[in-house]
């Protein structure tokens, strides 16, 4: 090989690359570039959510405002899961997140969890919460007066039963009828409870619009508590009662204020189940045929006092309560009803029967019923009645 021919093989063999080959090393090392730059944000974002995690963990242990010491009471159903008891608590604002409580708990094999209600303060750390818990509710401090709602009782009469608890609870009725009026305390029940209270609160004229809705129970007075969280207590056990009954009462084309007002009627009017399953029966009919309920229950409320005969100038009184003079279901309930007389309205007896008046045997408690008014007359005749 001559020095021209050594000249041209060294040449061919230090020739430039091809400039797609130069391209894609190029694409090669941005394409490398990027994917680390992707590994690094991907990086430093986890460094972050694990940070905001590990803080937000932390403070879940926290209690959810250390300087409230305010009784809390809270209802742990029997058979709840974890998860359920941490959505409880959450929704009650005793613990910051049902989520790190669930999981905490599950972690630890927390299984020994007892039913009742329970006193907690939001000043109470996680830990506090769940031996609490652990230990069950007959570790709470003893009850400082006990309340006891009875079945067919007013706001007013209610109002008698706190003012006997004064000297143990500092409440007095005056207090009670003034919080029944309190705007601002209803409307927060309303928002906590929309289901229960919207038709209540856009009723008009009506006496209290929590009439009905302090559900018929004996509640326990704490160390602590005010007087608005037992009246919310009461609130709760009406909804909670009326919770799985409320689709039915909307299919039956009524609202949760005219469901309450005819079961506190029946309440009044009825004595067995029987009798407040005819009864209920009678008012539904009469307002499908656009009669006025007539029943003295209402007209008693509207008179705002209790008589043992009604005369006819009572019977004129001037009153949206009046259900003898005015037709439908009135502003709203007369007092609180049992769950009886709730279930009477949803299950009446002998509606096709047509009965649109009755009439007690006041001795004997029997009840009669009646198609026309002529044989009411006549039923109430052979009891002495006129």
């Amino acid at each position: 090989m001559n020095n021209d021919d050594h000249d041209y093989q060294s040449r061919r063999t230090t020739r430039r690359k091809p400039a797609t080959e130069i391209m894609r090393n190029n694409e090669q090392k941005v394409a490398n570039h990027f994917v680390y730059w992707i590994i690094g944000v991907l990086a430093a974002l986890f460094v972050i959510v694990m940070f905001m995690g590990v803080r937000y963990v932390k403070l879940a242990f926290k209690p959810v405002n250390a300087h409230n010491n305010r009784i809390v009471a809270v209802d742990i159903p029997v058979g709840a899961s974890n998860k359920q008891i941490g959505q409880i608590l959450e929704k009650d604002k005793v613990i910051r997140s049902s989520t790190v409580f669930n999981y905490y708990t599950r972690v630890h094999n927390y299984t020994d969890f007892q039913a009742g209600t329970y006193n907690f303060k939001q000043s109470m750390s996680m830990d506090d919460i769940l031996n609490k818990l652990q230990n069950g509710a007959t570790a709470q401090s003893q009850a400082i007066a006990k309340i006891l709602v009875r079945e067919g009782v007013t706001i007013d009469q209610i109002g008698d039963v706190i003012q006997k608890t004064h000297s143990k609870t500092g409440f007095t009725k005056e207090q009670f009828l003034k919080l029944m009026k309190n705007q601002k305390f209803l409307n927060k029940l309303a928002k906590k409870y929309p289901e229960l209270l919207s038709s209540s609160m856009a009723s008009k004229d009506v006496r209290y619009h929590l009439e009905g809705y302090l559900y018929p129970l004996t509640y326990s007075v704490y160390e602590g508590e005010s007087l608005e969280q037992v009246v919310t207590q009461m609130v709760k056990a009406e909804n909670d009662v009326l919770k799985p009954y409320y689709s039915q009462i909307k299919k039956d084309n009524l609202t949760v204020q005219q469901f309450l007002t005819l079961a506190s009627l029946v309440e009044r009017e009825g004595v067995t189940d029987k009798d407040r399953r005819m009864i209920a029966g009678v008012f539904l009919n009469r307002l499908a045929v656009g009669m006025p309920l007539q029943s003295d229950i209402s007209l008693m409320y509207a008179l705002n006092k209790h008589k043992t005969k009604l005369t006819y100038k009572d019977i004129e009184v001037n009153s949206p309560y009046n259900l003898y003079k005015h037709k439908g279901f009135g502003p709203g309930p007369f007092n609180s009803p049992s769950l009886n007389s709730m279930q009477a309205v949803l299950h009446p007896l002998d509606r096709d029967k047509d009965y649109l008046y009755f009439v007690a045997n006041m001795k004997t408690g029997k009840v009669t019923y009646s198609r026309t008014y002529g044989q009411h007359l006549e039923k109430s005749d052979k009891l002495g009645l006129d």
